[in-house]
């Protein structure tokens, strides 16, 4: 599935959307189609109205046309307060004079609940679609997938790859790719997945052999061994070693690998810095729709998939 509303920040810079806005006469024609545009939200005033530049003129969305409620939420001050120095998506409403100055009224709220009522109910489960991370928690991140809606990714569905927090993988305001994995009924929020784009074993370690000296990241120390991170979907095992804390960057030996039993053997060479996340990932699968994933190579015994 291909984003007809994509995340905020997304469509911007396009040459549509600054058309859509280069002058009066554009933004007028943009209100007549209910065209939804994006812009900077540069100041929140006390009765926590928008100002948006919107470069021929300055835009306003007042507080109640901030943002759609989904559910039972209730209204947080801080959700509008946290826009400022942000893109924003908007729907115009119409053309006013404030103290002798053209405003252009907005409404993020409008733009979100076409969303919601058209674009939402349209992606199904194992579509790939586009998102942007807006913010991590220690149980998953969470990621906009269109119009600055929400979903929640769990945390282990971020990577086959152990991490302690979604911030070894993501940073704020990071644009991602995801899969749809499943729709609350009762709300109509959806959960999203991330690993399953980022490679099987057999396609990880196709580009890994024995006898190779590569970098990686320290995810997990136990008493048996130390889990280093190769690729965010495929890590190895090496023996203990004092000192090694999670997070830590590392260069380690390939002593082996047996696919038959998704293992690779490490030895650890040296440790340096905390790895900081990826800009960006070198996604297996970038669009098109999952209808079942599997991780694990044919000759493993052990089955590690996923069913949309």
């Amino acid at each position: 599935m291909t984003n007809t509303y994509k995340p905020e920040g997304m469509a911007v810079e396009t040459a549509e959307n600054r058309e859509r806005l280069i002058s009066r006469a554009a933004a007028e024609r943009a209100f007549a189609s209910g065209a939804i545009l994006e812009a900077p939200a540069v100041m929140c005033d006390s009765e926590l109205s928008l100002s948006v530049d919107l470069g021929f003129s300055r835009g306003v969305i007042p507080k109640d046309e901030a943002i759609y409620l989904m559910g039972n939420e209730k209204f947080k001050d801080i959700a509008v307060l946290t826009r400022v120095g942000k893109t924003v998506c908007f729907k115009i409403t119409g053309f006013e004079r404030q103290n002798g100055e053209p405003i252009v009224m907005l409404s993020r709220r409008k733009a979100q609940l076409e969303f919601v009522e058209n674009g939402l109910p349209q992606m199904k489960n194992g579509d790939i679609i586009d998102a942007r991370i807006t913010h991590c928690e220690s149980f998953g991140a969470f990621a906009d997938v269109g119009c600055g809606i929400v979903a929640l990714m769990p945390i282990d569905c971020i990577s086959v790859s152990r991490i302690t927090h979604p911030k070894e993988r993501f940073f704020d305001g990071m644009f991602i790719k995801a899969a749809v994995r499943c729709r609350d009924a009762e709300t109509g929020r959806l959960f999203l997945s991330h690993k399953e784009l980022l490679g099987t074993f057999a396609e990880n370690c196709a580009a890994f052999s024995a006898g190779q000296t590569v970098a990686g990241t320290v995810r997990g120390v136990e008493p048996y061994g130390v889990f280093v991170e190769l690729a965010p979907n495929l890590a190895g095992l090496a023996d203990v070693r004092d000192g090694i804390v999670s997070g830590q960057s590392a260069t380690v030996y390939i002593k082996s690998i047996f696919p038959e039993r998704m293992k690779i053997k490490l030895v650890i060479l040296d440790v340096g810095e905390p790895s900081r996340p990826p800009k960006k990932f070198d996604y297996f699968i970038k669009e098109g729709r999952i209808e079942r994933w599997v991780y694990s190579p044919p000759e493993s015994k052990k089955t590690i998939e996923t069913v949309f």
